[in-house]
């Protein structure tokens, strides 16, 4: 089976489980939550990066810069 079966197969049991208003709707909520999911998620990534780069400001960018410590 192919992934667009699989697709086809799902829709159908969520016509004849929820009805298709309800499929919809419920597609509709998980659009919703899967955008928020993704905004959050860069959010976080971003803030991430901050604190790291603030933690770590005197971080040597190249191997020589290590050797001249010595």
């Amino acid at each position: 089976m192919g992934f667009g079966t699989e697709i086809f197969f799902f829709v159908a049991l969520g016509v004849i489980v929820l009805g298709p208003k309800r499929l919809h709707t419920m597609i509709g909520h998980m659009a919703r939550a899967k955008a928020r999911f993704e905004e959050t998620t860069e959010a976080l990534k971003s803030q991430l990066g901050e604190v790291l780069d603030d933690k770590h400001p005197g971080k040597p960018e190249s191997p020589s810069e290590l050797s001249e410590d010595d």
